[in-house]
């Protein structure tokens, strides 16, 4: 009976939504558009929910009005939506699928940082470079392009290719018009092209000529998401908007048992896509996408 009052004292003063969460956790999913990849991420989400958690969907972030719509957590699914709603409510925040240095920008201008966290859309280094080596064993020499808007570090990423017995090219863009130059330096010095996350050099007016260049030089390209698989990247490794679903759904199942947001985090599983036609023209053997997860999986045991 004592417990029961006092809860009922909690419920009452200005962080009750957060308090009461466990019982009753009302959740707005914020898409950034109402598009394919954030459809399926909503379906996804919204299944296998506990009954004592309510969703609900909008999909024009622009439309959100605190005052109207009622939530004690709210998921913002993209960029866009994650930017506008943590323009206009304090309520606890979750990002989903989100660039790394997207919502760190974001966090650097956003204050009350305790309520906001996220589930990054990029793969983290480590399993980045695994998945390549393990995909490609025999092509050590690695390119990467970047702008200043990346942000790597790449006496770090030069250290642990090394460390895995291969070396890092790197070429910076620092502008548009300097794009194709930089590509033509890396691809003549390289045997692989690992894309980044990085909206200047690999935007969707620009992939078409990277992959055209690479390919006249017989480099590959490491992509990004399936989309560059089926444009003609070699092989991508990614988490797709469904894996991505059920690891928010998870947080938040957890926050309604905590009423604590996470640590912002990397995907938790990933999907592998090879492009078979563009390894037979460039005369590589590419193993399968399960072989490739079985010996990733392999070396990771055997580094332990």
């Amino acid at each position: 009976m004592a417990r029961l009052l006092l809860r009922s004292l909690l419920c009452g003063v200005a962080f009750a939504p957060a308090l009461c969460a466990a019982e009753n956790l009302r959740v707005l999913v914020v898409l950034s558009d109402n598009s394919i990849p954030y459809q399926a991420f909503y379906k996804t989400f919204g299944q296998q929910l506990p009954p004592s958690i309510q969703a609900a969907v909008l999909e024009h972030p622009e439309e959100f009005n605190a005052a109207t719509q009622q939530a004690n957590l709210i998921v913002a699914v993209g960029m866009k939506a994650t930017e506008l709603i943590a323009a206009k409510t304090t309520i606890p925040l979750l990002g989903a699928m989100v660039p790394r240095n997207a919502y760190e920008d974001l966090l650097a201008r956003k204050k009350h940082t305790n309520r906001i966290s996220a589930i990054y859309l990029n793969q983290p280094w480590d399993r980045q470079l695994d998945f390549l080596l393990a995909a490609l064993p025999e092509r050590r020499r690695i390119g990467v392009l970047y702008s200043p808007d990346t942000r790597i570090d790449l006496v770090r990423l030069r250290q642990d290719i090394a460390g895995r017995g291969g070396l890092l090219i790197t070429q910076p863009v620092r502008s548009a018009a300097e794009l194709f130059h930089s590509l033509e330096e890396v691809v003549a010095d390289c045997n692989v092209l690992l894309a980044v996350p990085d909206s200047m050099v690999y935007s969707s007016s620009n992939i078409r000529n990277i992959l055209l260049t690479s390919y006249r030089h017989s480099i590959p390209l490491v992509g990004l998401s399936q989309a560059y698989v089926n444009a003609g990247a070699l092989t991508a490794i990614f988490s797709s908007p469904e894996q991505l679903a059920e690891q928010t759904r998870e947080t938040v199942i957890s926050f309604a048992r905590t009423a604590q947001l996470p640590e912002p985090q990397y995907p938790a599983t990933f999907t592998v896509a090879v492009n078979q036609q563009v390894a037979r023209s460039l005369g590589i053997e590419l193993r399968t996408p399960e072989a490739i997860r079985k010996q990733m999986a392999q070396e990771k045991e055997e580094g332990k």
